[in-house]
C-alpha cells in the first residue's frame, strides 16, 4: 500500500475538510439509504482512539415522537441560554436557527464509555479525559464522511445531558458527546453559518500556530514573528474614500448640516475605520476589565488594602459591581483578564487567566517590571482583543482594576506629556491631603529614579507602568489592527493610550474617548492624544463604567448614518 495518495485524492480529502459545515437549515426530507448511513457510521468507527479503546457508541433516533420530545428539551435550554445573554447578543441569538432535530430523517447520538478498555487502557491511565477526546474524533470522522456523501450534519448541544440520557435510555456511566442531525441538503453554505450571521469569525491559522514553546509564533517554513510587531504592522489609517462618503451622506441627511455635532465626527470615523459607508453597527460590544496589582502600594499611596483587587475581581465575576450594572443596561458582555493580580484566582466563567507576574515591583526602588514582561503584558491585551473580535464583538470597551494603579498612571502621563507630577496626580479612590501630597512625591521619586524616555515607550512602561496599563495598550493596538472601534474609559485607559500611541500613532483612528474622568491627568492625556471625550460626568471609578455609558452614543451615531433618510430619498426640500 502506497504511503502517498495521488494529488486528486489528496485534494479531495482537503476539499471535504474545508467544505464541512455545521448545517441547521435547508434540509430535505429524503430518507438516507441504509448503505449510505452505514458508510458514515463505519467512518466514525474507524476514528483513532487512545489505547485503541474505541469508547464510542452510536444511537440512531428516527421516531418523530422521540425527536419532538428531544426538541422540547433543546428549546427549554435555548430559552435559558437566551435569557443569560447580554441584550445585543440575545437579539442576534434569537435570529439564529440552532437545531434541525425535526427537519432531518435521522438523529445520531454519539456517546462515550470512559470505562471501556478496562482500568489500564494504554495511554489513558494518567489522562482519563482522552476517552472523550477519542469520541470527538469519531464525531469528526462521521461529519467528514457525511459531507462526502452530500449529507449535512448539525451538532446540537442545548441539552441537559442527564435529561437527554434519561429520555433515550442511555446508561448513567455513559457520557453524551454529541447529538447530530443528519440529512440531505440542496446546497452547502460557502462559509460557516455562524460566521455568515456575524456571530463569530474564523481565527487565522497564524494566530494558532506556535513552535517549540507556547508563544513562539511561526508558520511552517517561516521565521518566528513578534505578536506586537505583527500587530503594529497591521495598523492602517482611516479609509479616505469611506470618510468622504460618510461626510457627504451626513450633509445630505434630513437635518441641518452639523446639527449632530460630535456624533457626526464619530460616524465618519467609524466609516473610515470599517472602509465602508455606512459602517456596521458597533454591536455586540464587550468590556475587558484588565486587573493587576502594584508594588508601589507599599509606599502608602492609598488607604485601600491590596487584597481589594482580587476581591473586586470576584465581585465583577459575580455580577455585583457598577460595571456589571452598566453593562447590563447597554447590553454589553463583561470579561475580566487577570494579567497581574497578586492572589491566585479560582477559575470562574468570565475570567481570562493571563497572569504575567504576581503584581509589579515597587517603581520607587526598581523598574516595575522587566521589558520582556511589559511586552508579554502588551501581547495579553492584543490576544484579548483578537479573542473578543473573533467571538463576534464589533465594539470593544476598556476596563481596569488595580489598587494603586492611579499612581502608576500619573507617572506614565507625566513621562509622555512632560507634565509636572503635581498636575497629573489625582486623589484616586479619594485620599486625604497628606496622602495626596505623599502620592505626588512618590510619583516624582519614581520618575527621578528612572528618567523614562518617551521615545522608548516600552521602556517607560516597564519602568513605571502597571501590568494592566500594558495590557490595555495592547488591547487598543489589537483593536486598531482589526479595525474595530474601542471606547476608552478613564484615566487608566488614557495613560495606556499614551503608550499605545507612542508605539503607533495611527492606532488612534480606532479610539473613541468615552468620557473625561475627574482625575486631573486624564484631561491632560486626552489633550495630548487629540481625543475629545463624549461625556463629562465627573466620574472617577474606572472599571469601564464611563466608557459603557458612552456606548449608546457611539451606536446612535452609526445608526443615524445608516438609517436616517437623505433629502432626495425622503422628498424633503433643502434650504436655499
Amino acid at each position: 500500500m502506497s504511503g502517498t495518495y495521488e494529488p486528486s485524492i489528496r485534494d479531495a480529502v482537503h476539499r471535504v475538510i474545508r467544505e464541512r459545515r455545521d448545517v441547521r437549515t435547508g434540509f430535505r426530507r429524503d430518507p438516507i439509504p441504509d448503505d449510505v448511513l452505514t458508510r458514515i457510521l463505519e467512518a466514525a468507527h474507524h476514528a483513532p482512539s487512545v489505547g485503541f479503546s474505541q469508547p464510542w457508541d452510536f444511537l440512531l433516533v428516527r421516531s418523530e415522537e422521540t425527536r419532538r420530545r428531544v426538541r422540547e428539551l433543546a428549546m427549554r435550554q435555548r430559552d435559558w441560554y437566551a435569557d443569560a445573554l447580554p441584550a445585543a447578543r440575545a437579539r442576534a441569538f434569537r435570529g439564529l436557527k440552532i437545531e434541525a432535530i425535526l427537519d432531518t430523517p435521522v438523529n445520531i447520538v454519539v456517546t462515550c464509555d470512559p470505562t471501556r478498555g478496562g482500568r489500564y487502557t494504554l495511554g489513558r491511565y494518567s489522562q482519563p479525559q482522552t476517552a472523550a477526546y477519542s469520541a470527538c474524533l469519531a464525531v469528526e470522522n462521521l461529519w467528514l464522511a457525511a459531507r462526502a456523501e452530500g449529507l449535512g450534519v448539525g451538532w446540537v448541544s442545548f441539552f441537559d445531558e442527564r435529561e437527554l440520557a434519561g429520555l433515550l435510555g442511555i446508561p448513567r456511566h455513559l457520557e453524551v458527546v454529541a447529538y447530530l442531525c443528519v440529512g440531505y441538503v440542496d446546497a452547502f453554505p460557502d462559509e460557516p453559518e455562524l460566521a455568515a450571521a456575524g456571530w463569530a469569525r474564523r481565527r487565522p491559522l497564524a494566530w494558532a500556530v506556535h513552535e517549540e514553546r507556547y508563544g513562539r509564533r511561526t508558520l511552517p517554513g517561516q521565521e518566528p514573528v513578534s505578536l506586537l510587531e505583527e500587530t503594529l504592522a497591521a495598523i492602517r489609517p482611516l479609509d479616505e474614500a469611506a470618510v468622504a462618503d460618510a461626510r457627504s451622506r451626513q450633509d445630505r441627511m434630513t437635518k441641518p448640516r452639523g446639527s449632530l455635532g460630535v456624533l457626526e465626527d464619530v460616524s465618519v470615523q467609524l466609516a473610515g475605520l470599517a472602509g465602508a459607508c455606512p459602517p456596521p453597527l458597533p454591536e455586540p460590544a464587550a468590556v475587558a476589565v484588565f486587573a493587576g496589582d502594584h508594588g508601589v502600594h507599599a509606599q502608602g499611596v492609598t488607604p485601600w488594602p491590596q487584597e481589594v483587587t482580587a476581591q473586586m475581581v470576584a465581585n465583577f465575576l459575580a455580577g455585583g459591581a457598577v460595571v456589571n450594572a452598566f453593562a447590563a443596561q447597554v447590553g454589553a458582555e463583561v470579561c475580566v483578564v487577570d494579567v497581574g493580580v497578586v492572589a491566585d484566582l479560582e477559575p470562574t466563567p468570565g475570567l481570562l487567566p493571563r497572569k504575567v507576574r504576581y503584581g509589579t515591583a515597587d517603581m520607587t526602588e526598581q523598574p516595575a517590571m522587566t521589558r520582556e514582561e511589559a511586552v508579554r503584558a502588551v501581547e495579553v491585551g492584543v490576544e484579548t482583543a483578537r479573542d473578543l473580535v473573533a467571538a463576534g464583538n464589533r465594539c470593544l470597551v476598556t476596563g481596569d482594576m488595580g489598587i494603586a494603579n492611579t499612581t502608576a498612571c500619573a507617572a506614565l502621563i507625566a513621562a509622555f506629556t512632560g507634565s509636572d507630577p503635581a498636575a497629573v496626580t489625582g486623589r484616586g479612590t479619594g485620599v486625604d491631603d497628606a496622602t495626596y501630597a505623599h502620592k505626588i512625591d512618590v510619583v516624582r521619586r519614581a520618575l527621578d529614579r528612572h528618567c523614562p524616555d518617551p521615545a522608548d515607550p516600552l521602556g517607560v512602561l516597564a519602568a513605571v507602568g502597571g501590568l494592566e496599563h500594558a495590557a490595555l495598550a495592547g488591547f487598543l493596538l489589537g483593536a486598531a489592527a482589526l479595525r474595530v472601534p474601542v471606547i476608552l474609559d478613564g484615566v487608566i485607559a488614557g495613560s495606556a493610550a499614551l503608550v499605545a500611541a507612542a508605539l503607533e500613532p495611527t492606532a488612534k483612528a480606532a479610539w473613541i474617548a468615552g468620557h473625561r474622568s475627574a482625575e486631573p491627568g486624564h484631561a491632560i492625556a486626552l489633550r495630548h492624544l487629540g481625543l475629545r471625550p463624549l461625556v463629562d460626568l465627573e466620574l472617577r471609578l474606572g472599571e469601564g463604567t464611563g466608557a459603557l455609558l458612552a456606548l449608546p452614543l457611539v451606536q446612535s451615531a452609526v445608526r443615524a448614518l445608516r438609517e436616517v433618510a437623505t433629502f432626495d430619498s425622503a422628498g424633503v426640500s433643502e434650504k436655499n
